[in-house]
C-alpha cells in the first residue's frame, strides 16, 4: 500500500494535511490518509447487523437495512481519491457505562465535520461513516426515525453519519493500515484500559 499523500499534488496534499489536523483539533487521538481502494469490506461483517442481530437494526436511516452496504460502499471506493480514518482511544470503563453515548456522539461530530471540510475545499462528494446507531445518540428522546417512520428529514443531518459495520468495513484491518491497534472493552481482567472507536472519510 502506497499512502497517496506520498502522491497528491500540491493542492491535494494541503487539504488532506488540513483534514488530519482538524481532526486531530476536534478530539481524536490520531488520524491518517489511506488509499480508498485499500480499505476491506466484508459481506459477512454487514450480515452481523441482522443475524445474530443489532438493537439498532432497522430503527434509523444510518443503519442496516436502509443503507446500500458493501455494494454500495465499494461503489464510492472507486469513485473516491482519498481516504481519511481517525481513531479516538477512550478509557474502556467509559465504553461499558452510559457515558458511551458521549463518546459516539463526539466521534459522529469529528467525521461530519471532516466530511464538511472536505467538500468546502472542493471534494463535494466526500463521504462521512462512524460508529454506532445515530438513533440513540442524536435522537434518544424520539420514539421513531423520522427518516424511517414517516418519510420526513433527518433531525440532525449536520451530525449524524451512518456507522461502518453497516457496510461491511473491515475496522480491526483499517486500523491495522493506518498502522494502529484496534482495543476492544472487555469485563475480564486481560481488557485493555483503553478502548478504539474509530471513524472513517472518504475524499472525493
Amino acid at each position: 500500500m502506497i499512502p497517496p499523500m506520498e502522491n497528491c499534488s500540491g493542492a491535494g496534499k494541503t487539504v488532506l494535511n488540513h483534514l488530519v489536523q482538524l481532526a486531530l483539533e476536534s478530539g481524536a487521538s490520531d488520524a491518517a490518509v489511506l488509499s480508498p481502494k485499500d480499505i476491506v469490506v466484508r459481506d459477512e461483517l454487514a450480515a452481523l447487523c441482522k443475524e445474530p442481530g443489532c438493537a439498532q437494526y432497522g430503527v434509523s436511516a444510518s443503519c442496516p437495512p436502509h443503507v446500500t452496504g458493501p455494494s454500495g460502499f465499494r461503489a464510492l471506493q472507486q469513485d473516491m481519491a482519498y481516504a481519511v480514518t481517525f481513531r479516538m482511544e477512550v478509557p474502556s470503563e467509559i465504553l461499558l457505562s452510559s457515558d458511551r453515548r458521549d463518546v459516539f456522539r463526539l466521534l459522529h461530530e469529528i467525521a461530519s465535520g471532516i466530511e464538511r471540510a472536505a467538500k468546502e475545499a472542493g471534494y463535494a462528494r466526500s463521504t462521512a461513516f462512524a460508529g454506532g446507531s445515530c438513533k440513540p445518540l442524536f435522537c434518544p428522546d424520539h420514539a421513531t426515525c423520522r427518516v424511517v417512520d414517516e418519510g420526513g428529514s433527518c433531525r440532525n443531518p449536520d451530525l449524524a453519519r451512518p456507522s461502518m459495520s453497516g457496510f461491511g468495513v473491515d475496522v480491526s484491518l483499517l486500523m491495522q493500515q493506518a498502522g494502529w491497534t484496534l482495543n476492544v472493552p472487555g469485563s475480564d481482567e486481560k481488557a485493555p484500559s483503553m478502548s478504539t472507536v474509530a471513524g472513517l472519510v472518504l475524499v472525493g
